[in-house]
């Protein structure tokens, strides 16, 4: 490689320059790349940043996980072609995947608790790992800690389309259980290894009742019906319309209170409110209304966790229904034309997101959003050939 460089293109004035200088070791770069210094592993072991966070996997092998289901259902036809199930489903997660803070420390110690940072000389009544390294970030065990279960009760009724009418119903009473909502690389709310069981709850996804109906009815009107069959044009213009929707009541969801954590003093572990009375659902919406009593929670002021767990408040339902009006022209054997009136959330009923669970906010336990699905209308045409 040529030490000197002279102008790119003619718009550039000719120079000669220096040779380039390599921050590396070598030199110069026509001496060549220098070797890059390796760590000192002398010592047997490898500090690394205080503050770089580190996750391995557990101690022992990794524990893959996998998931058990079951289920028992009984079915009976009824009456007027109707067919009943009912039946329990159970699905359990064993050895979900979790990252395990081995370095959070305990109420009111702070940094100097960590045990991977503190020094027993600095506080003695929390047990440090010898020698201390000074890590203050997060060090990680991922394995396969934890487990999850759902079981439900499943009812379905179904009437297969006969004489005009066509319905599925279904209802599901259910709970799940987990210890965390999120997925992959799971994190826990508390690591402190004397409360890991505040972890387990409801999981956020917890839905305990949906009840669901679906149908699709032919009018009866027009030639060979109850109504306007007598010919002309009335019955040209209200023959074949049928009509279609799904109603749908779904509880809501689970979701948790959390508090500032500044008299908890704990690195990378949860703070949540102190319960101090009977909580009480208002059913409030909108600023100065709140969903629930907030006087039934207060902040800590004490070193310690609070006594509210994990997703302990469920916020609230939804109805909604969709309802469809269409009517199949058939132009000739092989080609027919399709209308389509659609209606999503015909009702225009409001779907309201979650009340605010931080007790530090003017809006504890208040609905502030809704959710974008208001009523919409859809006109189109379907052409088959």
């Amino acid at each position: 490689m040529g030490s000197n460089f002279v102008g790119a293109n003619s718009f550039l004035p000719y120079s000669s320059l220096s040779p380039l200088a390599s921050p590396l070791p070598g030199g110069a770069i026509p001496v060549g790349i220098g070797s890059v210094c390796c760590p000192d592993i002398s010592s047997g072991t490898i500090p690394l940043p205080a503050q770089a966070l580190e996750r391995t996997v557990g101690p022992g092998e990794l524990k893959r996980g996998y998931i058990e289901s079951w289920n028992l259902v009984v079915e009976r036809k009824l009456p007027a072609n109707f067919l009943v199930s009912v039946g329990y489903v159970g699905t359990q997660t064993v050895h979900q995947f979790a990252d395990l803070d081995i370095n959070a420390s305990l109420p009111g110690t702070g940094n100097l608790g960590q045990p991977l940072n503190c020094k027993t000389a600095d506080f003695t009544t929390q047990t440090c790992l010898v020698p201390a390294f000074g890590r203050t970030s997060q060090t990680l065990l991922f394995q396969g800690w934890l487990s999850a279960n759902y079981h439900a009760l499943q009812v379905s009724i179904n009437r297969q389309f006969s004489h005009g009418l066509m319905i599925k119903g279904a209802y599901t009473y259910s709970r799940a259980i987990d210890l965390t909502d999120d997925d992959g690389w799971a994190s826990l709310n508390w690591n402190d290894p004397s409360v890991l069981g505040r972890n387990r709850a409801p999981a956020g996804f917890n839905t305990p009742q949906i009840f669901q109906l679906a149908y699709v009815y032919e009018l009866p009107l027009g030639k060979g019906k109850q109504w306007a069959s007598g010919g002309g044009v009335a019955t040209k213009v209200l023959s074949g319309w049928q009509i279609s929707g799904i109603f749908s009541a779904i509880s809501g969801q689970p979701f948790s209170l959390t508090a500032s954590g500044a008299s908890l003093n704990a690195v990378d572990q949860t703070q949540t409110p102190d319960q101090v009375g009977p909580v009480k659902k208002l059913g409030g919406v909108g600023s100065g209304q709140p969903f629930y009593d907030p006087s039934a929670f207060a902040p800590v002021t004490r070193v310690g966790y609070g006594t509210v767990g994990r997703n302990t408040l469920y916020g609230p339902g939804s109805v909604n229904l969709d309802f469809s009006l269409f009517r199949t022209f058939n132009l000739t054997e092989r080609l027919n034309l399709q209308f389509r009136a659609d209606a999503a959330n015909l009702s225009n009923s409001p779907h309201f997101k979650n009340p605010s669970g931080d007790i530090t906010s003017a809006n504890f336990l208040t609905i502030t959003g809704a959710k974008d699905d208001e009523r919409q209308f859809r006109l189109g045409f379907r052409f088959s050939f």
